[in-house]
């Protein structure tokens, strides 16, 4: 028996080499990438979202809005129909993370700026301090491009309702007047305005995975 294996030695290699690369090949094939989880209120740390819709398992979406951007153009969810789009809550006048999410939020820029289907939504959780002119100053110096990037402000209730009913990344400061805790949370909404992706937005690492992550909803579009 030892003898047959020797003499066949040659032939039992490249027989174990030529399956090796059949079942990789068929690996390539079968492998379907996994679509991006849909993102529901009861699977989200409850401190981000409204007690009105923590039980909520299913069919969540973002809810119509009408704000004003730094152009002082009203915006509507009409302004993102048919769009991925990367939404955030942040004020003009905030030292700590916020600068380090615009800079994240501008990275993001530009990788999309040619990419049609995708934008930006970035939402003051100081709506009575961040005027349309105050927005204005802001996205210049920030390098905000117009046609992909909005900064809205605009009633403060609606602003903290869409930050923890609908985009559910906001933290209540517990005040009588909705006031809110932005997080660096950026979150990704798709086409048929569901969250699908919730990322660190001071995290470069955590970036990457949503720049990667556009990419693959983009491709359940194709």
């Amino acid at each position: 028996m030892l003898a047959f294996f020797k003499q066949f030695k040659l032939f039992f290699v490249v027989l174990l080499i030529v399956s090796g690369i059949i079942i990789s090949i068929f690996y390539s094939i079968l492998k379907v990438e996994q679509p991006l989880p849909i993102y529901q209120p009861n699977r989200i740390d409850a401190s981000l979202v409204d007690s009105t819709i923590q039980h909520k398992k299913k069919y969540h979406t973002i809810a119509d809005f009408k704000l004003i951007n730094q152009n002082g153009e009203t915006i509507t969810q009409d302004s993102y129909d048919n769009k991925i789009y990367v939404a955030d809550f942040f004020f003009t006048t905030c030292q700590t993370i916020c600068p380090v999410m615009t800079d994240q939020m501008h990275r993001i820029q530009e990788e999309i700026i040619n990419d049609e289907d995708v934008m930006l939504l970035s939402h003051s959780v100081t709506p009575e301090i961040d005027s349309v002119a105050q927005l204005k100053k802001y996205a210049i110096e920030k390098g905000v491009n117009d046609s992909k990037w909005n900064l809205v402000t605009g009633d403060r209730k609606q602003i903290y309702d869409l930050a923890r009913k609908s985009y559910l990344v906001v933290k209540n400061d517990n005040s009588e007047d909705y006031g809110m805790v932005h997080t660096e949370n950026f979150a990704l909404i798709d086409k048929d305005k569901q969250i699908r992706g919730i990322y660190n937005g001071i995290s470069p690492t955590s970036v990457d995975s949503l720049i990667q992550d556009i990419k693959r909803l983009k491709k359940e579009y194709q």
